[in-house]
């Protein structure tokens, strides 16, 4: 019960800080998606000053993302929610294999048996 509680707890915080970071999270994904075009670009580009101003537009979108401290917390309470959502289904029952001492007598003698033939 008190594990349910402090999952609950821990659930709770990371719900919130996750929603309070959905803005900078979303800025971070605009980000990787103009990285990703950038990168095209720099693929697709046949000159060199072409390929170096979009490097350097590359390294700038990386260092305003890199910058966006509020996206990483927001990515950790995401991950938070996760390993508290696993916990939470996690069941605890464990099972208990008792070996009747009679049965394992009985199966030890039947292999005897059969070797001795």
């Amino acid at each position: 019960m008190m594990k349910k509680f402090g999952l609950f707890i821990m659930g709770l915080i990371a719900a919130v800080v996750l929603i309070a970071n959905l803005g900078p999270m979303m800025l971070m994904l605009l980000g990787l998606v103009i990285l990703y075009g950038v990168w095209k670009q720099v693929v697709k580009a046949t000159s060199s000053f072409k390929k170096a101003a979009f490097a350097v537009l590359g390294v700038i979108v990386i260092l305003s993302m890199i910058a966006n401290v509020p996206a990483f917390f927001g990515i950790l309470a995401a991950i938070a929610l996760y390993f508290v959502y696993t916990k939470w289904n996690d069941n605890d029952v464990k099972e208990i294999k008792t070996e009747d001492p009679f049965q394992n007598f009985e199966n030890q003698w039947t292999e005897l048996n059969k070797q001795s033939y």
